[in-house]
């Protein structure tokens, strides 16, 4: 597989190399010089595949040679190892996708945990690694998970102080180990900030061997392209033919991965780009100006992003496969909506939590009679049981990751944001 560096195309890598690096020179993401596509009668075949078996040759299809099937398999069963994606069934054209059956409970272990699978196998030297990473609240749990005492692996995660929510945090800042976290006196924004101007410091790259679990991360962005496909499996071909899929959006990563599925041949009619009042990209569909504006705390904490690092992918998939950029639908959702759209779900018997809500209620809001609608569940309820208790007043019952993880004590350290802190953080830790 060959990625060129969408700030600077001079610069094209194989899949290790751009796993490794995670982003390119000038702050690049990597992007496939090839989109492969299935034919129709490929498609039809890996449709009746088992969900393992289906993610090794959609992977394959990217990574051609320079991973065996097998052993891609071997890693493909390792990683996604818990509950596949169960498909609820919401009114009569619409179905929920629950993505968040994994350690972690959220949609993020999927690419998290693949990516951990692919450093493991590409480690052959067993160098010393660092993985920094920032999350707006889900990331750094599936990335401190996925990457848990994992050998020659050190782990930095960078998250927005008092901006996720308190379970989120139990979640991945009660390991320790080959685990730090950090809280940042700031917005992810600038968490995001700082860990790119680490990683313009040639020095200091090379020196810890640093890479990046976030969605720029090709590897992680592969991975979350196998639950479009496993989606399409679970419908009928009836719900297949008009299929309309709304994604909550933060960075922007779970889009471009099911822009991704349309690209190898999946026939999704359109998709729903979501957010709430940090709304940089819905501005920019209507307007053409990139405008962001000040990140802003919502309860949908995962999608408080205002300037999203895969935005950039997405143009470039849309400018290649020749798509108009304006038949992408999108939407923002205030607070008091999302509440409303909560209240909504679970007088329709079913229980989810911001970000879904916010997926539900433009999907509701823009699907047309002839269509079937699918909106992605990223996270269970249960990460953000105090807002959703206090909106449905109804109790949440903890599963076991979060119940076993609550009387933790955290064990993060706290800095402003601050490159100099980060990096003098970095060398002595």
């Amino acid at each position: 597989m060959k990625l060129y560096n969408l700030k600077y195309h001079q610069e094209i890598v194989n899949f290790e190399k751009a796993v490794k690096l995670g982003l390119g020179q000038k702050q690049g993401l990597f992007f496939p010089v090839e989109l492969p596509a299935f034919k129709p009668v490929e498609l039809l075949k890996i449709l009746n595949m088992d969900f393992i078996t289906r993610s090794t040759e959609i992977l394959a299809k990217f990574i051609h040679h320079e991973i065996s099937k097998k052993q891609l398999h071997q890693h493909v069963q390792e990683a996604f190892s818990f509950t596949r994606p169960l498909k609820v069934n919401i009114t009569k054209n619409i179905d929920c996708l629950e993505l968040f059956h994994g350690p972690t409970l959220a949609f993020k272990d999927f690419g998290a945990r693949f990516m951990a699978q692919m450093i493991l196998l590409m480690n052959k030297k067993h160098e010393s690694v660092t993985i920094l990473t920032a999350t707006s609240g889900d990331t750094g749990a599936a990335v401190a998970h996925a990457f848990y005492k994992m050998q020659n692996v050190r782990v930095i995660i960078l998250y927005p102080k008092g901006k996720i929510s308190y379970l989120q945090e139990k979640l991945f800042c009660t390991l320790g180990e080959n685990i730090k976290t950090i809280s940042i006196n700031g917005s992810f924004d600038d968490c995001q900030k700082l860990v790119k101007e680490a990683f313009n410091d040639k020095k200091l790259k090379e020196l810890i061997g640093l890479n990046s679990a976030n969605s720029i991360n090709i590897s992680r962005l592969l991975a979350q392209i196998c639950y479009y496909f496993e989606a399409f499996s679970l419908l009928s071909e009836k719900k297949r033919k008009n299929l309309v899929i709304s994604v909550p959006c933060g960075n922007f990563g779970n889009l471009t991965a099911g822009l991704l599925s349309k690209a190898l041949g999946l026939p999704i009619k359109s998709f729903i780009a979501c957010t709430n009042s940090n709304d940089t990209v819905p501005r920019f569909l209507s307007s053409g100006i990139w405008s962001p504006n000040k990140t802003v705390s919502t309860i949908s904490n995962a999608m408080d992003i205002s300037q999203p690092n895969n935005w950039p992918r997405i143009e470039e998939l849309f400018n290649r496969k020749q798509w108009n950029l304006k038949e992408l639908r999108f939407g923002s959702v205030s607070d008091e909506t999302t509440k409303n759209a909560l209240k909504e779900l679970f007088k329709l018997g079913y229980t989810s939590e911001p970000h879904a809500a916010i997926a539900y209620q433009l999907l509701r809001d823009q699907l047309k009679q002839e269509e079937f609608g699918l909106f992605l569940g990223t996270a269970h309820p249960s990460k953000f049981k105090n807002t959703v208790e206090k909106i449905l007043n109804h109790k949440i019952i903890l599963p076991n990751a979060l119940k076993n993880r609550i009387n933790l004590p955290l064990l993060s350290y706290n800095i402003n944001p601050d490159f100099k802190k980060l990096k003098q953080f970095l060398l002595d830790q």
